[in-house]
């Protein structure tokens, strides 16, 4: 494909840009977003509280719900995995709460929902549980057992699904050497792509920096260094956590653990005197048992309403079932709306950087870049930008006003050998033609 005719959907680009980048791990289909975007009222934001609990929850006796609702306004370059980041929140978490808004632009002054709020699966409260489902990890630590903590995770994609069942964690490792299996030589031999037998720690080590192997053979609990995939059924099969999470938990953690792996789309719970709901949509390797899933979930509420002696609002429940965004929601007859839920989210002040959000360098006279593509819209080159800028190891990158149009060009980059390095990603990932810029080309400010 030529720079200089380059036309690519929203579609096509985050399916190329994020689903194959993330080619040592796997890919996952997202949603084509394209309904309008709400536009926030304005409020002060000096006086609005800054944080909820996104990792940490106390726990009591048979509580199943922890966590708020909350949410936030949009400021410019923003974009939705970078709040979701910073809020301990996954891709799906994010983008499933806000469908109509989309993940790489969202307009500015755009109100999001932040889902921190999370129904526990319906396991022991011990060791560690990984609900495939919603993609999020739980730990109940024995010493503190009014304490849960949980995070959001990356799984295997279709084909090398996360295997479930009852576990632990046989060994830990800090600084992994990643030996390369040799199914994924092979696909990466078959991309254009070969990888050397073992590669050890550093940016190019998908392990990232803590790895801990569980009783099923070749599988592992480990960081990433491609973390804007957490959320996404993006592995080979492994759970891969944010790289800040997988250090608290390894820390955390010892070996022997149990470790249970379920998936258990539709979660309910009593707290409150309210009857709450979470519905996921299956995973594709479960969804042909949507229809006995659903039906349970019917008979599960039944019984729950008539032990309580309470009323469920069964179209509510359809409605619920059929969104499936993750957001525990009150079900009984009488309860807040959807809407009216959200509209009670706690607001928050918009933090002054959100976590490790990707900053890229001024392109000076002395470095190298790369022109990626040329486009007549601007939301279409911004998109291109943000999801460069998100790759793992960081690709920097930069929209550029040129005439009546908009480039998007990739670096700084110190050498030649950086530049081609980045520029062989672009064109594996992207499958369309990079243009190298010498020093002294281009200058971005």
């Amino acid at each position: 494909m030529s720079n200089t005719q380059l036309s690519l959907s929203p579609s096509r680009l985050l399916l190329l840009a994020i689903l194959s980048s993330l080619s040592l791990s796997g890919c996952q289909t997202l949603p084509l977003l394209t309904q309008p975007e709400p536009v926030a009222s304005k409020v002060d934001n000096g006086t609005l509280p800054e944080s909820v609990e996104t990792h940490e929850f106390g726990l009591a006796d048979g509580q199943t719900l922890v966590g708020a609702l909350a949410a936030m306004d949009i400021r410019e370059n923003d974009t939705l995995p970078d709040i979701a980041r910073h809020f301990g929140l996954g891709y799906n978490d994010i983008t499933r709460a806000n469908p109509i808004v989309a993940p790489w632009t969202p307009v500015p002054g755009s109100r999001v929902l932040l889902p921190t709020s999370f129904i526990l699966p319906n396991t022991p409260h011990q060791g560690i549980t990984l609900n495939l489902a919603n993609m999020r990890l739980f730990y109940y630590p024995k010493a503190e057992p009014d304490k849960v903590y949980t995070y959001p995770i990356g799984i295997g994609r279709q084909g090398w699904n996360t295997p479930t069942g009852l576990t632990q964690i046989v060994t830990k490792k800090a600084n992994p050497v990643w030996n390369v299996p040799p199914s994924i030589h092979q696909e990466h031999a078959q991309k254009g792509d070969p990888l050397p037998g073992s590669i050890g720690p550093g940016p190019n080590n998908p392990l990232g920096l803590y790895a801990m192997n569980l009783g099923f053979e070749r599988y592992l609990i480990h960081g990433t260094n491609k973390p804007y995939g957490i959320g996404m059924q993006i592995s080979h099969g492994c759970v891969q956590l944010y790289p800040e999470d997988i250090e608290v938990l390894f820390h955390k953690v010892g070996v022997g653990l149990p470790v249970r792996i379920v998936h258990q789309p539709y979660l309910t719970a009593w707290q409150d005197g309210g009857l709450y709901l979470e519905a996921n949509e299956p995973l594709p390797k479960w969804s042909g048992d949507k229809a006995r899933l659903k039906k349970q979930l019917l008979k599960d509420l039944r019984k729950l309403s008539a032990k309580q002696h309470v009323t469920v609002d069964w179209e509510k429940v359809e409605r619920i079932v059929e969104r499936a965004d993750g957001i525990p929601t009150p079900v009984l007859v009488p309860s807040p709306s959807e809407t009216e839920l959200a509209a009670s989210a706690t607001l928050l002040k918009h933090p002054d950087r959100l976590y490790q959000q990707p900053e890229p360098g001024i392109i000076t006279d002395s470095d190298w870049a790369a022109l990626v593509g040329r486009f007549d819209n601007e939301t279409e080159a911004q998109k291109l930008a943000a999801m460069l800028t998100h790759q793992g190891p960081m690709i920097p990158a930069h929209k550029i006003q040129k005439d009546n149009g908009y480039l998007v060009i990739a670096g700084p980059f110190k050498s030649k050998k950086e530049l081609k390095s980045a520029v062989k990603r672009i064109r594996m990932d992207f499958d369309f033609d990079v243009e190298p810029l010498k020093p002294r080309t281009i200058t971005v400010d």
